[in-house]
């Protein structure tokens, strides 16, 4: 049996029907405070480009370096490609998504791996031989 997505107990379809008020309310303070002090420029383009491509009518995947557009109901089964800092990386937006940032899904840094310590990196790797 699959588990059906719900958040904050309200399912999928009740969520894409309700107003934008009522789904704030359901959010944290930080995402409610982020939508209601307005969508820049930058933000606006991409949620056009979002309800474009959901509609069908864009050919061409969307790239976008907004990492702090919060997900929303109307956005979920969409591919968006986001900057990580060196590479645009698709994230499929799902369900369990919603109400998120688009930036968590991508990873900025990656793991440091240091090598062998190399001649001159410390007073006792001078005595090591040489090949």
């Amino acid at each position: 049996m699959v588990k059906e997505f719900s958040y904050r107990g309200i399912p999928k379809e009740e969520l894409e029907n309700m107003s934008l008020e009522k789904l704030f309310q359901l959010f944290n303070a930080r995402q409610r405070r982020s939508l209601t002090r307005g969508i820049n420029d930058g933000k606006r383009k991409l949620i056009e480009e979002i309800k474009a491509a959901k509609a069908g009518k864009l050919k061409n995947p969307i790239k976008t370096h907004v990492r702090d557009l919060i997900i929303l109901p109307y956005m979920v089964d969409v591919t968006v490609n986001v900057f990580s800092g060196k590479e645009f990386k698709p994230v499929l937006i799902r369900t369990e998504m919603i109400g998120h940032y688009l930036g968590e899904y991508v990873i900025t840094n990656k793991k440091v791996s240091h090598g062998a310590p190399g001649v001159g990196a410390s007073r006792s790797s001078l005595y090591v031989p040489l090949k």
